[in-house]
């Protein structure tokens, strides 16, 4: 039986994705298998690839044949995998020497659902750790009461899927696919579902995932129309923790977090294509329309007084005719 699945979709990352490769290599284990998508690439990572496939023990290459984006990548890589815990990486990202053996002995011992790992963000020749925002570690926790609080960070904006590992009956109970399609924040939806509705988890400190920052080709350095799918996404995160029966309490973390993300693009909003700026504007002024809002009036009350006055002054738009998430 295969133990491990490890999912790692490739877009046109062919100066990364020997590094990442090699990294796979020095993790390899019989009972390992490495599902490798292609999301249609353009450049040499086909060729890069199709190599790895004769070499690299353990690896399963699967080719889109129309480029589908992370989200549904990674939906092809799960509906392919074989393994009785899963984890991912991105295809320009890598790892520590041995990671997954222990970060798989570690999920075995605890027992839960799926445990969360800090990780090591690499921009340029700059390394810096990044922590589960839990104090709690190696502990086994209901993950629902890591939500909460709304004003706070807590394991929920934590939301990278490849810092972690997740039995197989996640993905049984409909737990571990992505919104296909969603070309930006494809983690938010999934990694909110998950605190929602599996039974355990737990935080732990090993560090052996190194997350590439500053990659020209990567989404959230691109200020194209994709990126204005974070709204589509966190409309879902609100969609469904309105569903939640415990949605009264849920709720203000789901819109003051939504209204963060919202400032955020705002105010980095020079990086945008023209008239990607504009649909930004108008696209988040008909979100925050669309947010309960009692909810979105308490928000902004304990939001500082930048960010609040930035998203009134946005609310009060007229309203767009016409207008729907990206």
């Amino acid at each position: 039986m295969v133990k491990l699945s490890v999912i790692v979709p490739f877009y046109n990352v062919q100066q990364y994705a020997p590094d990442t490769l090699r990294s796979l290599r020095a993790n390899a284990r019989d009972d390992f298998e490495f599902i490798l998508v292609d999301d249609c690439s353009k450049d040499e990572t086909p060729d890069i690839l199709a190599r790895a496939e004769r070499e690299l023990p353990g690896a399963v290459l699967v080719r889109h044949e129309k480029n589908g984006g992370l989200a549904t990548a990674r939906n092809t890589g799960l509906d392919a995998s074989r393994g009785e815990y899963l984890t991912f990486l991105d295809g320009d990202d890598w790892l520590a020497p041995g990671y997954y053996e222990r970060l798989l002995a570690s999920i075995e011992g605890l027992g839960c659902d799926f445990v969360r790992t800090d990780h090591v963000q690499c921009t340029a020749r700059a390394r810096t750790v990044h922590r589960v925002p839990t104090g709690r570690r190696g502990v086994v926790m209901d993950p629902r009461e890591a939500i909460l609080p709304a004003d706070r960070s807590t394991s929920v904006d934590y939301a990278y899927a490849w810092a972690g590992m997740y039995h197989r009956r996640l993905a049984d109970a409909g737990l571990l696919h992505f919104t296909d399609g969603l070309r930006t924040a494809e983690d938010r939806p999934w990694i909110w579902r998950l605190h929602r509705e599996a039974k355990s988890f737990a935080a732990v400190g090993l560090l052996g995932v190194f997350y590439r920052r500053g990659v020209a080709s990567s989404l959230t350095q691109i200020g194209d129309v994709r990126q204005l799918d974070f709204i589509k996404a966190f409309d879902q995160v609100v969609a469904e923790t309105a569903q939640d029966k415990d949605a009264e309490e849920l709720l203000p973390k789901a819109v003051r977090t939504y209204c963060a993300i919202i400032s955020h693009h705002l105010g980095s909003i020079e990086r945008f294509e023209p008239a990607v700026a504009r649909k930004l504007k108008t696209m988040s002024s008909a979100a925050l329309k669309r947010m309960p809002q009692d909810v979105l009036d308490d928000a902004l009350d304990s939001m500082d007084v930048q960010r609040a006055t930035r998203l009134r002054r946005l609310r009060r738009r007229p309203a767009a005719t016409g207008v729907a998430a990206a």
